[in-house]
Protein backbone atom coordinates (compact mmCIF):
# COMPACT_ATOMS: atom_id res chain seq x y z
CA UNK A 1 0.00 0.00 0.00
CA UNK A 2 2.75 2.41 0.99
CA UNK A 3 4.66 1.51 -2.17
CA UNK A 4 1.60 2.31 -4.33
CA UNK A 5 1.22 5.72 -2.67
CA UNK A 6 4.88 6.55 -3.29
CA UNK A 7 4.59 5.40 -6.90
CA UNK A 8 1.54 7.62 -7.48
CA UNK A 9 3.27 10.61 -5.85
CA UNK A 10 6.34 10.11 -8.03
CA UNK A 11 4.15 9.82 -11.14
CA UNK A 12 2.36 13.05 -10.22
CA UNK A 13 5.68 14.78 -9.65
CA UNK A 14 6.98 13.60 -13.02
CA UNK A 15 3.87 14.89 -14.81
CA UNK A 16 4.20 18.28 -13.11
CA UNK A 17 7.84 18.53 -14.16
CA UNK A 18 6.88 17.47 -17.69
CA UNK A 19 4.26 20.24 -17.92
CA UNK A 20 6.74 22.73 -16.46
CA UNK A 21 9.43 21.80 -18.97
CA UNK A 22 6.98 22.15 -21.86
CA UNK A 23 5.88 25.66 -20.97
CA UNK A 24 9.40 26.81 -20.03
CA UNK A 25 10.74 25.53 -23.36
CA UNK A 26 7.98 27.27 -25.29
CA UNK A 27 8.17 30.62 -23.52
CA UNK A 28 11.95 30.60 -23.30
CA UNK A 29 12.16 29.95 -27.05
CA UNK A 30 9.75 32.84 -27.72
CA UNK A 31 11.85 35.22 -25.65
CA UNK A 32 15.13 34.06 -27.21
CA UNK A 33 13.65 34.49 -30.71
CA UNK A 34 13.14 38.20 -29.92
CA UNK A 35 16.73 38.59 -28.76
CA UNK A 36 18.53 36.51 -31.38
CA UNK A 37 18.50 39.00 -34.32
CA UNK A 38 20.53 41.55 -32.32
CA UNK A 39 23.22 39.08 -31.16
CA UNK A 40 26.49 39.74 -32.99
CA UNK A 41 28.78 37.59 -30.80
CA UNK A 42 28.36 33.89 -31.48
CA UNK A 43 29.78 33.06 -28.02
CA UNK A 44 26.74 34.74 -26.45
CA UNK A 45 24.07 32.79 -28.37
CA UNK A 46 23.96 29.84 -25.97
CA UNK A 47 24.11 32.19 -22.98
CA UNK A 48 21.19 34.28 -24.23
CA UNK A 49 19.19 31.11 -24.86
CA UNK A 50 19.90 29.84 -21.34
CA UNK A 51 18.97 33.24 -19.87
CA UNK A 52 15.64 33.14 -21.70
CA UNK A 53 14.87 29.63 -20.41
CA UNK A 54 15.96 30.55 -16.89
CA UNK A 55 13.71 33.62 -16.83
CA UNK A 56 10.80 31.50 -18.04
CA UNK A 57 11.56 28.94 -15.30
CA UNK A 58 11.84 31.54 -12.55
CA UNK A 59 8.38 32.93 -13.24
CA UNK A 60 7.12 30.08 -11.02
CA UNK A 61 7.33 29.37 -7.33
CA UNK A 62 9.12 26.01 -7.40
CA UNK A 63 9.64 25.48 -3.70
CA UNK A 64 7.11 22.65 -3.50
CA UNK A 65 8.98 20.83 -6.31
CA UNK A 66 12.28 21.30 -4.51
CA UNK A 67 10.83 19.74 -1.37
CA UNK A 68 9.33 16.81 -3.29
CA UNK A 69 12.59 16.04 -5.13
CA UNK A 70 14.86 16.03 -2.09
CA UNK A 71 13.68 12.68 -0.57
CA UNK A 72 14.37 11.01 -3.92
CA UNK A 73 18.01 12.11 -3.77
CA UNK A 74 17.52 14.26 -6.88
CA UNK A 75 18.62 17.81 -7.60
CA UNK A 76 16.32 20.35 -6.01
CA UNK A 77 16.70 22.56 -9.13
CA UNK A 78 18.53 25.03 -6.89
CA UNK A 79 21.64 25.15 -9.08
CA UNK A 80 19.94 25.57 -12.42
CA UNK A 81 21.22 29.09 -13.21
CA UNK A 82 24.01 28.14 -15.61
CA UNK A 83 22.03 25.26 -17.19
CA UNK A 84 18.27 25.83 -16.92
CA UNK A 85 16.95 23.18 -19.34
CA UNK A 86 19.86 20.74 -18.95
CA UNK A 87 19.37 20.68 -15.17
CA UNK A 88 15.63 20.07 -15.57
CA UNK A 89 16.30 17.30 -18.10
CA UNK A 90 18.79 15.58 -15.79
CA UNK A 91 16.21 15.54 -12.97
CA UNK A 92 13.48 14.22 -15.27
CA UNK A 93 15.77 11.56 -16.72
CA UNK A 94 16.39 10.13 -13.24
CA UNK A 95 12.79 10.55 -12.09
CA UNK A 96 11.52 8.81 -15.23
CA UNK A 97 13.65 5.80 -14.42
CA UNK A 98 12.45 5.83 -10.80
CA UNK A 99 8.88 5.85 -12.12
CA UNK A 100 9.60 2.92 -14.46
CA UNK A 101 8.81 4.81 -17.66
CA UNK A 102 9.13 2.89 -20.91
CA UNK A 103 12.22 3.41 -23.06
CA UNK A 104 10.17 5.44 -25.53
CA UNK A 105 9.00 7.81 -22.76
CA UNK A 106 12.36 8.32 -21.08
CA UNK A 107 14.23 11.59 -21.42
CA UNK A 108 17.94 11.22 -22.18
CA UNK A 109 20.49 12.57 -19.75
CA UNK A 110 22.24 15.67 -21.10
CA UNK A 111 25.87 15.11 -22.02
CA UNK A 112 28.46 16.20 -19.47
CA UNK A 113 29.88 18.75 -21.91
CA UNK A 114 26.46 20.38 -22.35
CA UNK A 115 25.67 20.22 -18.66
CA UNK A 116 28.83 22.12 -17.70
CA UNK A 117 28.97 24.40 -20.75
CA UNK A 118 27.50 27.32 -18.82
CA UNK A 119 30.19 27.09 -16.15
CA UNK A 120 32.84 27.00 -18.85
CA UNK A 121 31.38 30.07 -20.57
CA UNK A 122 31.17 32.01 -17.30
CA UNK A 123 34.81 31.21 -16.56
CA UNK A 124 35.78 32.24 -20.12
CA UNK A 125 33.91 35.55 -19.85
CA UNK A 126 35.39 36.24 -16.41
CA UNK A 127 38.94 35.66 -17.62
CA UNK A 128 38.27 37.78 -20.70
CA UNK A 129 37.40 40.79 -18.54
CA UNK A 130 39.57 40.32 -15.43
CA UNK A 131 42.43 38.20 -16.75
CA UNK A 132 43.23 34.57 -16.06
CA UNK A 133 42.65 33.51 -12.47
CA UNK A 134 45.64 32.96 -10.22
CA UNK A 135 44.87 30.75 -7.22
CA UNK A 136 41.39 31.81 -6.14
CA UNK A 137 38.49 31.87 -8.60
CA UNK A 138 37.27 35.30 -7.49
CA UNK A 139 39.25 38.25 -8.85
CA UNK A 140 40.23 41.35 -6.88
CA UNK A 141 39.70 44.90 -8.14
CA UNK A 142 41.32 47.82 -6.30
CA UNK A 143 40.53 51.52 -6.65
CA UNK A 144 43.88 53.24 -7.12
CA UNK A 145 44.56 56.23 -4.85
CA UNK A 146 46.14 59.43 -6.30
CA UNK A 147 49.54 58.43 -4.89
CA UNK A 148 49.57 55.42 -7.25
CA UNK A 149 50.58 57.92 -9.94
CA UNK A 150 53.84 58.65 -8.05
CA UNK A 151 54.44 55.51 -5.98
CA UNK A 152 55.33 52.65 -8.33
CA UNK A 153 56.18 50.34 -5.42
CA UNK A 154 52.60 50.59 -4.12
CA UNK A 155 51.17 49.50 -7.46
CA UNK A 156 53.70 46.69 -7.81
CA UNK A 157 52.96 45.40 -4.31
CA UNK A 158 49.20 45.50 -4.94
CA UNK A 159 49.66 43.41 -8.08
CA UNK A 160 51.85 40.95 -6.15
CA UNK A 161 49.26 40.71 -3.37
CA UNK A 162 46.43 39.76 -5.73
CA UNK A 163 45.07 42.85 -7.51
CA UNK A 164 44.26 41.68 -11.02
CA UNK A 165 42.15 44.71 -12.00
CA UNK A 166 43.16 48.29 -11.25
CA UNK A 167 40.21 50.71 -11.01
CA UNK A 168 40.63 54.36 -11.97
CA UNK A 169 37.69 56.54 -10.94
CA UNK A 170 37.36 59.27 -13.56
CA UNK A 171 35.29 61.38 -11.16
CA UNK A 172 38.62 62.20 -9.52
CA UNK A 173 42.14 63.19 -10.50
CA UNK A 174 43.28 64.28 -13.97
CA UNK A 175 44.29 62.80 -17.28
CA UNK A 176 48.07 63.02 -16.57
CA UNK A 177 47.53 61.24 -13.23
CA UNK A 178 45.52 58.49 -14.94
CA UNK A 179 48.31 58.12 -17.51
CA UNK A 180 50.95 57.67 -14.78
CA UNK A 181 48.75 55.13 -12.94
CA UNK A 182 48.36 53.05 -16.10
CA UNK A 183 52.10 53.24 -16.80
CA UNK A 184 52.85 51.92 -13.32
CA UNK A 185 50.39 49.05 -13.73
CA UNK A 186 51.99 48.02 -17.03
CA UNK A 187 55.47 48.16 -15.47
CA UNK A 188 54.25 46.08 -12.50
CA UNK A 189 52.91 43.47 -14.91
CA UNK A 190 56.33 43.09 -16.50
CA UNK A 191 58.14 42.91 -13.16
CA UNK A 192 55.77 40.47 -11.44
CA UNK A 193 54.66 38.38 -14.40
CA UNK A 194 51.02 38.85 -13.38
CA UNK A 195 48.42 40.35 -15.71
CA UNK A 196 46.45 43.32 -14.34
CA UNK A 197 43.57 44.80 -16.32
CA UNK A 198 42.76 48.54 -16.40
CA UNK A 199 39.18 49.44 -15.48
CA UNK A 200 38.14 53.09 -15.83
CA UNK A 201 34.91 54.33 -14.26
CA UNK A 202 32.99 57.07 -16.05
CA UNK A 203 31.86 59.70 -13.54
CA UNK A 204 28.31 59.88 -14.87
CA UNK A 205 25.73 62.48 -13.83
CA UNK A 206 25.89 63.42 -10.16
CA UNK A 207 22.51 64.18 -8.61
CA UNK A 208 23.40 66.44 -5.70
CA UNK A 209 22.39 69.54 -3.78
CA UNK A 210 23.91 72.30 -5.91
CA UNK A 211 23.21 75.14 -3.46
CA UNK A 212 21.58 75.77 -0.07
CA UNK A 213 19.82 78.68 1.55
CA UNK A 214 19.26 78.54 5.33
CA UNK A 215 16.79 81.22 6.41
CA UNK A 216 17.47 81.19 10.16
CA UNK A 217 20.10 80.02 12.67
CA UNK A 218 18.78 76.47 13.06
CA UNK A 219 20.78 74.47 10.51
CA UNK A 220 19.65 71.03 11.67
CA UNK A 221 16.90 69.17 9.83
CA UNK A 222 14.31 67.47 12.04
CA UNK A 223 11.45 65.11 11.20
CA UNK A 224 8.41 67.21 10.30
CA UNK A 225 10.43 70.09 8.79
CA UNK A 226 9.61 71.37 5.33
CA UNK A 227 12.41 71.79 2.77
CA UNK A 228 11.72 73.70 -0.42
CA UNK A 229 13.54 72.42 -3.51
CA UNK A 230 13.61 75.11 -6.19
CA UNK A 231 13.31 74.41 -9.90
CA UNK A 232 15.36 77.50 -10.77
CA UNK A 233 17.68 79.84 -8.90
CA UNK A 234 18.16 79.22 -5.17
CA UNK A 235 16.47 82.56 -4.33
CA UNK A 236 13.44 81.74 -6.48
CA UNK A 237 11.22 80.19 -3.82
CA UNK A 238 7.61 81.16 -2.98
CA UNK A 239 7.32 84.21 -0.73
CA UNK A 240 4.70 82.35 1.30
CA UNK A 241 7.15 79.55 2.17
CA UNK A 242 7.79 79.84 5.92
CA UNK A 243 10.30 77.02 6.34
CA UNK A 244 14.01 77.43 7.03
CA UNK A 245 15.66 75.40 4.28
CA UNK A 246 15.83 75.92 0.52
CA UNK A 247 17.88 73.67 -1.77
CA UNK A 248 18.55 73.44 -5.49
CA UNK A 249 19.09 70.18 -7.39
CA UNK A 250 22.07 69.78 -9.74
CA UNK A 251 19.70 68.19 -12.26
CA UNK A 252 16.65 70.49 -12.56
CA UNK A 253 15.25 68.14 -15.24
CA UNK A 254 13.89 66.07 -12.36
CA UNK A 255 10.91 68.44 -12.19
CA UNK A 256 9.72 67.04 -15.54
CA UNK A 257 8.83 63.74 -13.84
CA UNK A 258 8.60 64.51 -10.11
CA UNK A 259 5.13 63.78 -8.65
CA UNK A 260 3.27 64.25 -5.40
CA UNK A 261 4.12 61.44 -3.00
CA UNK A 262 7.52 60.72 -4.57
CA UNK A 263 10.35 60.04 -2.13
CA UNK A 264 13.43 62.30 -2.13
CA UNK A 265 16.40 61.00 -0.14
CA UNK A 266 19.20 63.32 0.98
CA UNK A 267 22.79 62.38 1.90
CA UNK A 268 22.47 58.65 1.11
CA UNK A 269 19.13 58.42 2.90
CA UNK A 270 20.19 60.06 6.17
CA UNK A 271 17.36 62.51 5.56
CA UNK A 272 14.21 61.04 4.00
CA UNK A 273 11.51 63.28 2.58
CA UNK A 274 8.35 63.03 0.51
CA UNK A 275 6.95 65.51 -2.02
CA UNK A 276 3.88 67.12 -0.44
CA UNK A 277 3.42 70.10 -2.78
CA UNK A 278 4.43 71.03 -6.34
CA UNK A 279 4.41 74.56 -7.74
CA UNK A 280 5.89 76.33 -10.73
CA UNK A 281 8.78 77.37 -8.50
CA UNK A 282 9.61 73.88 -7.20
CA UNK A 283 8.54 71.30 -4.62
CA UNK A 284 7.89 71.21 -0.89
CA UNK A 285 9.57 68.22 0.74
CA UNK A 286 8.29 67.06 4.11
CA UNK A 287 10.94 65.34 6.22
CA UNK A 288 9.68 61.94 7.33
CA UNK A 289 12.96 60.72 8.83
CA UNK A 290 16.06 62.26 10.40
CA UNK A 291 18.08 61.37 13.49
CA UNK A 292 16.35 62.31 16.75
CA UNK A 293 18.82 65.19 17.23
CA UNK A 294 18.53 66.19 13.59
CA UNK A 295 20.89 66.23 10.62
CA UNK A 296 22.91 69.05 9.15
CA UNK A 297 22.05 69.98 5.58
CA UNK A 298 25.22 70.38 3.54
CA UNK A 299 26.00 71.45 0.01
CA UNK A 300 26.97 68.79 -2.58
CA UNK A 301 25.32 65.98 -0.61
CA UNK A 302 23.58 63.32 -2.71
CA UNK A 303 19.95 63.41 -3.78
CA UNK A 304 18.14 60.17 -4.67
CA UNK A 305 14.75 59.87 -6.34
CA UNK A 306 13.95 56.14 -6.04
CA UNK A 307 10.45 56.35 -7.55
CA UNK A 308 11.05 59.11 -10.11
CA UNK A 309 12.46 58.54 -13.62
CA UNK A 310 15.32 60.99 -14.20
CA UNK A 311 15.15 62.24 -17.82
CA UNK A 312 18.87 62.75 -18.46
CA UNK A 313 21.55 61.01 -20.47
CA UNK A 314 23.86 58.72 -18.48
CA UNK A 315 26.76 60.18 -20.50
CA UNK A 316 27.66 63.74 -19.49
CA UNK A 317 29.80 66.12 -21.57
CA UNK A 318 32.70 65.29 -19.22
CA UNK A 319 32.16 61.56 -19.81
CA UNK A 320 32.29 62.06 -23.58
CA UNK A 321 35.52 64.01 -23.22
CA UNK A 322 37.01 61.35 -20.92
CA UNK A 323 36.01 58.62 -23.38
CA UNK A 324 38.56 59.98 -25.86
CA UNK A 325 41.27 58.84 -23.43
CA UNK A 326 39.50 55.83 -21.92
CA UNK A 327 38.71 54.20 -25.27
CA UNK A 328 42.40 53.99 -26.07
CA UNK A 329 43.75 52.97 -22.65
CA UNK A 330 41.18 50.94 -20.72
CA UNK A 331 40.47 47.22 -20.90
CA UNK A 332 37.05 47.78 -19.31
CA UNK A 333 34.75 50.78 -18.86
CA UNK A 334 32.55 51.27 -15.80
CA UNK A 335 29.17 52.76 -16.73
CA UNK A 336 27.15 54.56 -14.07
CA UNK A 337 23.47 55.48 -14.11
CA UNK A 338 22.53 52.69 -16.55
CA UNK A 339 18.75 52.32 -16.59
CA UNK A 340 17.90 50.37 -19.76
CA UNK A 341 19.21 48.79 -22.95
CA UNK A 342 19.14 52.14 -24.78
CA UNK A 343 21.72 53.51 -22.33
CA UNK A 344 24.06 50.63 -23.22
CA UNK A 345 23.52 51.25 -26.94
CA UNK A 346 24.44 54.91 -26.42
CA UNK A 347 27.84 54.01 -24.94
CA UNK A 348 28.45 51.37 -27.60
CA UNK A 349 27.83 53.94 -30.35
CA UNK A 350 30.22 56.41 -28.70
CA UNK A 351 32.93 53.76 -28.47
CA UNK A 352 32.51 52.88 -32.14
CA UNK A 353 32.99 56.56 -33.04
CA UNK A 354 36.36 56.42 -31.28
CA UNK A 355 37.60 52.90 -32.04
CA UNK A 356 35.59 51.55 -34.96
CA UNK A 357 35.17 47.74 -34.90
CA UNK A 358 37.87 47.50 -32.22
CA UNK A 359 35.39 49.14 -29.83
CA UNK A 360 33.83 45.74 -29.25
CA UNK A 361 37.06 44.44 -27.72
CA UNK A 362 36.55 46.79 -24.75
CA UNK A 363 34.54 45.31 -21.89
CA UNK A 364 31.59 47.21 -20.46
CA UNK A 365 30.86 47.01 -16.73
CA UNK A 366 27.25 48.10 -16.16
CA UNK A 367 26.70 49.41 -12.64
CA UNK A 368 23.35 48.31 -11.23
CA UNK A 369 22.43 51.01 -8.72
CA UNK A 370 18.74 51.83 -9.20
CA UNK A 371 15.46 49.92 -9.05
CA UNK A 372 14.97 50.71 -12.75
CA UNK A 373 18.28 49.10 -13.72
CA UNK A 374 17.37 46.00 -11.68
CA UNK A 375 14.01 45.72 -13.43
CA UNK A 376 15.65 46.02 -16.86
CA UNK A 377 18.67 43.83 -16.08
CA UNK A 378 17.95 41.09 -18.67
CA UNK A 379 17.58 43.65 -21.49
CA UNK A 380 20.74 45.46 -20.34
CA UNK A 381 22.64 42.16 -20.43
CA UNK A 382 21.40 41.19 -23.89
CA UNK A 383 22.15 44.60 -25.43
CA UNK A 384 25.69 44.70 -24.05
CA UNK A 385 26.81 41.05 -24.25
CA UNK A 386 25.42 40.70 -27.77
CA UNK A 387 28.28 42.90 -28.95
CA UNK A 388 31.13 42.78 -26.43
CA UNK A 389 32.34 41.34 -23.12
CA UNK A 390 30.09 42.41 -20.23
CA UNK A 391 30.36 42.47 -16.47
CA UNK A 392 27.76 43.63 -13.95
CA UNK A 393 28.65 45.59 -10.84
CA UNK A 394 26.29 45.42 -7.87
CA UNK A 395 26.72 48.98 -6.59
CA UNK A 396 25.36 48.06 -3.18
CA UNK A 397 25.67 51.52 -1.62
CA UNK A 398 23.56 53.42 -4.16
CA UNK A 399 21.25 50.44 -4.64
CA UNK A 400 20.56 50.24 -0.91
CA UNK A 401 19.58 53.92 -0.83
CA UNK A 402 17.30 53.45 -3.84
CA UNK A 403 15.49 50.27 -2.81
CA UNK A 404 16.00 50.20 0.96
CA UNK A 405 18.49 48.19 2.99
CA UNK A 406 16.11 45.29 3.64
CA UNK A 407 15.33 44.88 -0.06
CA UNK A 408 19.03 45.02 -0.96
CA UNK A 409 19.76 41.62 0.56
CA UNK A 410 17.16 40.03 -1.70
CA UNK A 411 18.04 41.96 -4.84
CA UNK A 412 21.76 41.21 -4.74
CA UNK A 413 20.88 37.51 -4.77
CA UNK A 414 18.55 37.95 -7.75
CA UNK A 415 21.22 39.87 -9.65
CA UNK A 416 23.77 37.11 -8.99
CA UNK A 417 21.35 34.45 -10.28
CA UNK A 418 20.30 36.37 -13.41
CA UNK A 419 23.93 37.10 -14.32
CA UNK A 420 24.99 33.49 -13.79
CA UNK A 421 22.17 32.39 -16.10
CA UNK A 422 23.62 34.68 -18.79
CA UNK A 423 27.17 33.54 -17.91
CA UNK A 424 28.06 37.16 -17.11
CA UNK A 425 30.59 37.87 -14.33
CA UNK A 426 29.55 39.98 -11.34
CA UNK A 427 31.53 42.51 -9.30
CA UNK A 428 30.68 42.65 -5.59
CA UNK A 429 31.23 46.32 -4.67
CA UNK A 430 30.82 48.98 -1.95
CA UNK A 431 32.35 49.00 1.52
CA UNK A 432 34.09 45.62 1.26
CA UNK A 433 36.58 45.49 4.16
CA UNK A 434 36.03 49.26 4.48
CA UNK A 435 37.06 49.46 8.13
CA UNK A 436 40.22 47.48 7.44
CA UNK A 437 41.14 49.65 4.45
CA UNK A 438 40.80 52.77 6.61
CA UNK A 439 42.17 51.58 9.97
CA UNK A 440 43.98 48.30 9.37
CA UNK A 441 41.54 46.38 11.61
CA UNK A 442 38.48 44.65 10.09
CA UNK A 443 35.14 44.27 11.82
CA UNK A 444 33.66 40.79 12.20
CA UNK A 445 30.72 41.77 9.99
CA UNK A 446 32.90 42.85 7.08
CA UNK A 447 34.94 39.63 7.26
CA UNK A 448 31.67 37.74 6.81
CA UNK A 449 30.72 40.04 3.94
CA UNK A 450 34.09 39.43 2.29
CA UNK A 451 33.58 35.67 2.65
CA UNK A 452 30.15 35.93 1.02
CA UNK A 453 31.69 37.90 -1.87
CA UNK A 454 33.26 34.63 -3.10
CA UNK A 455 29.95 33.99 -4.86
CA UNK A 456 30.76 36.83 -7.26
CA UNK A 457 33.48 36.67 -9.91
CA UNK A 458 35.22 39.83 -8.73
CA UNK A 459 35.37 41.86 -5.49
CA UNK A 460 36.11 45.59 -5.44
CA UNK A 461 38.06 47.32 -2.69
CA UNK A 462 38.13 51.10 -2.30
CA UNK A 463 41.27 53.11 -1.64
CA UNK A 464 42.63 53.77 1.85
CA UNK A 465 45.86 53.87 3.86
CA UNK A 466 45.77 50.12 4.59
CA UNK A 467 44.73 48.94 1.12
CA UNK A 468 47.72 46.60 0.73
CA UNK A 469 46.90 44.76 3.98
CA UNK A 470 43.26 44.55 2.88
CA UNK A 471 44.19 42.98 -0.47
CA UNK A 472 46.34 40.38 1.29
CA UNK A 473 43.52 39.58 3.73
CA UNK A 474 40.88 39.39 1.01
CA UNK A 475 43.04 37.05 -1.07
CA UNK A 476 43.44 34.77 1.96
CA UNK A 477 39.69 34.80 2.68
CA UNK A 478 38.85 33.97 -0.94
CA UNK A 479 41.38 31.13 -1.00
CA UNK A 480 39.80 29.62 2.09
CA UNK A 481 36.20 30.09 0.98
CA UNK A 482 36.61 28.53 -2.45
CA UNK A 483 37.29 25.24 -0.68
CA UNK A 484 33.86 25.37 0.93
CA UNK A 485 31.59 27.26 -1.43
CA UNK A 486 30.95 27.99 -5.07
CA UNK A 487 27.98 30.20 -5.73
CA UNK A 488 24.95 29.21 -3.68
CA UNK A 489 21.94 26.90 -4.01
CA UNK A 490 18.87 29.17 -3.78
CA UNK A 491 15.24 28.63 -2.86
CA UNK A 492 13.34 29.04 -6.11
CA UNK A 493 10.69 31.60 -5.34
CA UNK A 494 9.31 33.35 -8.44
CA UNK A 495 11.48 36.32 -9.47
CA UNK A 496 9.82 39.65 -10.24
CA UNK A 497 12.58 40.35 -12.80
CA UNK A 498 11.66 37.17 -14.69
CA UNK A 499 7.91 37.86 -14.61
CA UNK A 500 8.33 41.49 -15.73
CA UNK A 501 10.65 40.53 -18.59
CA UNK A 502 8.29 37.93 -20.02
CA UNK A 503 5.25 40.19 -19.59
CA UNK A 504 7.03 42.88 -21.60
CA UNK A 505 8.12 40.53 -24.37
CA UNK A 506 5.38 37.87 -24.77
CA UNK A 507 1.89 38.32 -26.24
CA UNK A 508 -0.55 40.21 -24.04
CA UNK A 509 -2.82 37.18 -23.62
CA UNK A 510 -0.02 35.05 -22.12
CA UNK A 511 0.35 35.07 -18.35
CA UNK A 512 3.90 33.84 -17.55
CA UNK A 513 2.90 32.82 -14.02
CA UNK A 514 0.29 30.25 -15.06
CA UNK A 515 0.71 26.90 -16.77
CA UNK A 516 -1.58 24.34 -15.24
CA UNK A 517 0.20 22.37 -12.54
CA UNK A 518 3.38 24.46 -12.98
CA UNK A 519 1.61 27.42 -11.37
CA UNK A 520 0.98 25.52 -8.13
CA UNK A 521 2.02 27.41 -4.97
Amino acid sequence: MQTDIIRLENEKLYNELYDLRHVVSKRGAQLFAQWKPKIKRSVFIYSACNLAFYLALRCYDLRHLQKALLPLGLSSLGRSEARAIANLDAVMASLGRICGKSQAELIDYPSRSLFFLGDKLLRHNTNLIFGRERIHHTHIMVTLPPEAADDYALVRDLVKAGMDTARINCAHDTLPIWHHMIHHVRCAEKETGYRCKIYMDLAGPKVRISSILVKDTGPRIMAGNIIFMVSGDISDYPREYTGSFVIACSIPEIFQTLKLGDAVLIDEGKIRTVVTSLTAQGAELTVVYAKPKGERLKNQKSLNFPHTPIPISPLTPKDLEDLDFIANHADAIGYSFVKCAADIALLQDELVKRRGPAAYDISIIAKIETSESVKNLPEIIVQAASRQPLGIMIARGDLAVEVGYHRLSELQEEILWICEAAHVPVIWATQVLENMVKTGIPSRAEITDAAMSERAECVMLNKGPFILQAVNSLADILDRMQEHQHKKAPQLKALHIAINTLKKNLPADVDPTTSGQASHH
